[in-house]
């Protein structure tokens, strides 16, 4: 099968951390399928004030490379708000020409709106069923244009892809996804990178003392991600106990602002700055703290808290998405989100507790070639459907 894949999520130089998991999923499913990856990216006006100011903005060159995958790189031209309902439209006139030169069998997209959309113009131009795949946000935080544009979206592909089954009740509830076309397709891990390393040997090379009592805070560094409650908890926490540092990994809008709160009560010394960093350090950086935390709004699955368990640290998260569907009492604590006293209580007891920490890693085990086989058994499903469609 030949699978056209458009995403504008991918890692790229100027934020390592972005979209790892669909990198995952494309480079495996290329080992089942022919793959050819599309990431799309929309450029915005050199005006001051008309960059975006939820993620690092930066320009991707057509030398782009990304391990295990064949990737074609292009931009399309928008303006914040103003073309928010012409982005599909807009960004499929320039992806339809490099998909049908591809000749797919399939256009498999993920991100609903706007590459979803684009993806699924450009699919029924050329002729093809066209598959989304929803990550978290992109249905969760819809609001205005967005959820209009979301709702067409799934309201026009042949199937969609859900990263949770809470995900999937909610796509169905609040958009009316027809139940037969929503797939659960929950995200896996990396077994070769994430699992129980030596943390002693793994202190002594990132610099962090034996008897820190570390949290460790893996994702972008944006207000949704709950980051203004974690500093507000770790000064409190801090405060109570020398000993208690925080490790924040990743990069962000919010940097300034989040060192600007951390320096303001004296307790720059206490937090490690490692910044974004690729998979393989990820995993040294989580198995070196004592709990991995994620405060976040809103989730579909996050994948760095089935890392976190992967490498057998506990983890104190926000009760939202599919998180529920990790977490339990011997590998984590569940919470509200925006709520700084209950994450600083639900941290305090997760240092405070003796885990099991080979058995909360013993029971993750769920690989990304497990993903790339179910997916590519949807994209199968769908082709096979259409056929027989247009044989009857």
């Amino acid at each position: 099968m030949r699978i056209a894949l458009v995403t504008p999520m991918l890692p790229v130089p100027h934020d390592q951390t972005r979209g790892r998991y669909i990198h995952e999923t494309a480079r495996s499913l290329g080992r089942l399928a022919t793959v050819k990856t599309f990431l799309q990216t929309m450029q915005y006006p050199k005006v001051p004030g008309l960059r975006p100011r939820s993620f690092i903005y930066g320009s991707i060159g057509p030398d782009y490379q990304l391990d295990g995958c064949d990737v074609e790189t292009f931009d399309y031209m928008g303006l914040p708000v103003v073309s928010r309902g012409w982005n599909g439209h807009i960004a499929s006139w320039s992806l339809t020409p490099r998909v049908r030169r591809f000749k797919p069998d399939l256009v498999l997209a993920y991100w609903v709106y706007p590459d979803g959309f684009a993806a699924l113009r450009t699919a029924r131009a050329l002729g093809v069923p066209c598959v989304v795949g929803a990550l978290g946000s992109d249905i969760h935080v819809r609001s205005g244009v967005n959820e209009k544009m979301t709702r067409r979206t799934i309201d026009g592909v042949d199937a969609l892809l859900t990263v949770s089954e809470a995900m999937r009740q909610y796509s169905i509830r609040e958009f009316g996804a027809p139940a037969d076309r929503v797939h659960t397709i929950i995200n896996g891990f990396n077994t070769a990178v994430f699992k129980p390393l030596d943390q002693a040997a793994l202190r002594a090379k990132w610099g962090v003392r034996s008897d820190e009592k570390m949290i460790v805070y893996v994702g972008r560094f944006v207000e949704a991600k709950g980051m203004r409650e974690l500093i507000t908890a770790f000064q409190t926490l801090a405060k109570d106990d020398p000993k208690v540092t925080l490790a924040l990994v990743g990069d962000g809008v919010m940097k300034t602002e989040l060192m600007e709160l951390v320096h303001s009560t004296g307790l720059t010394e206490r937090v490690h700055l490692p910044g974004g960093q690729p998979p393989e350090q990820v995993a040294e950086w989580i198995n070196a703290a004592d709990v991995l935390t994620l405060p976040s709004w809103s989730e579909g699955y996050p994948n760095v808290v089935v890392e976190g368990v992967a490498c057998g640290r506990p983890v104190v998260a926000t009760d939202v998405g599919g998180t529920r569907e990790i977490l339990h009492e011997r590998n984590g604590i569940l919470i509200p989100p925006r709520d700084a006293g209950a994450l600083t209580k639900a941290l305090r007891d997760a240092l405070d507790r003796d885990w099991d920490h080979a058995a909360i890693a013993a029971a993750m085990s769920r690989t990304w070639d497990d993903v790339a086989v179910e997916t590519l058994k949807v994209c199968e499903q769908v082709v096979a459907g259409r056929t027989g469609r247009r044989a009857a």
